[in-house]
């Protein structure tokens, strides 16, 4: 099988808005890019997010993966192409603007305080009152209650939603975030690399409360540079490349041996075995390079001009 890229109109085919039903995303970017000065960070990038699916964006450090979640998180605006939100031309000035369009980024450093309880980081600056006045006080059970209820809804049972979220594994504390945006009516859920700093088993509990986000209709951005944690979970992939989009895929058309030959770079490995014949007596680890480039070489994706 050869990866092909998606084209708009494959895109579009199944998404209608709700009130005209016309064909448009959740969220969509066309040809967006950023640059700092002289430095381009991202150029003519066009991917689409959609409910009740993930779109994975993967790339290694200096991809250009942190400045596409700052655009579409509201941090940064673009400065070329455009951002569509349900249709409508955006150009987020603030992340307070992108949260009330309805997209929550959860970031690899969470946002918690570790010795306050699960409860009080869940409700964290938007707490319930109850009460008038002079009179209005903390709704502390209902915020327990709502808390305990949304967490068992994506799967997280805990006894105590008193304990401090400082004791909760690095898994839990992340799916005490997606449960938290879920809950605070988040329509785009972005994940930045989320088992990063992950075991196996951590990061597969993440993986799978990423498929109950998707399952309760959520659009989900999933940034991470592992194609393994990718591909179970994914519905389309963009590959980003020093600031540039290497390639678009839906999920039935690329497999992971070739997403995996995208990310591992041919030409990187290539120029790895070269240098290792030059330095010489290092014969065994050249020979696993050269069988890497390979298999980099019989996985990767044919590319269009080379298509009948």
């Amino acid at each position: 099988m050869n990866a092909q890229q998606i084209d708009q109109q494959t895109l579009l085919k199944d998404e209608k808005d709700p009130l005209t039903h016309t064909p448009v995303h959740l969220l969509s970017l066309e040809n967006v890019g950023k640059h700092y000065g002289n430095i381009i960070a991202l150029r003519d990038v066009t991917m689409a997010v959609d409910n009740g699916r993930v779109t994975c964006v993967l790339g290694d450090n200096g991809a250009g993966k942190s400045t596409l979640i700052k655009i579409i998180a509201g941090l940064h605006q673009h400065d070329e192409g455009t951002l569509h939100v349900m249709g409508d031309a955006r150009k987020f000035s603030s992340p307070r603007e992108a949260l009330d369009a309805g997209i929550a980024t959860v970031y690899q450093d969470l946002a918690v305080v570790p010795l306050m309880p699960i409860w009080r980081n869940f409700f964290l600056g938007s707490e319930l009152t109850s009460g008038f006045g002079p009179f209005k006080s903390m709704d502390v059970q209902k915020m327990k209650d709502i808390t305990k209820k949304e967490l068992a809804d994506m799967g997280i049972d805990l006894r105590d939603v008193e304990q401090p979220i400082g004791q909760l594994s690095g898994g839990e504390r992340q799916c005490v975030a997606i449960a938290r945006a879920v809950y605070f009516g988040a329509k785009v859920l972005i994940l930045d690399e989320p088992t990063a700093a992950l075991g196996v088993k951590q990061s597969g509990v993440v993986l799978r409360y990423i498929l109950q986000a998707r399952d309760r209709g959520l659009g989900v951005i999933f940034i991470t540079h592992n194609p393994h944690h990718a591909f179970p979970v994914g519905d389309r992939f963009l590959l980003l490349k020093r600031g540039k989009s290497i390639g678009y895929y839906d999920k039935k058309d690329i497999t992971l041996d070739e997403l995996t030959a995208q990310m591992a770079g041919g030409a990187e490995l290539a120029e790895l075995a070269h240098e290792l014949e030059q330095l010489g007596g290092h014969s065994d680890a050249l020979e696993e390079v050269k069988a890497e480039v390979a298999g980099v070489a019989d996985a990767a994706p044919e590319s269009p001009s080379k298509k009948h």
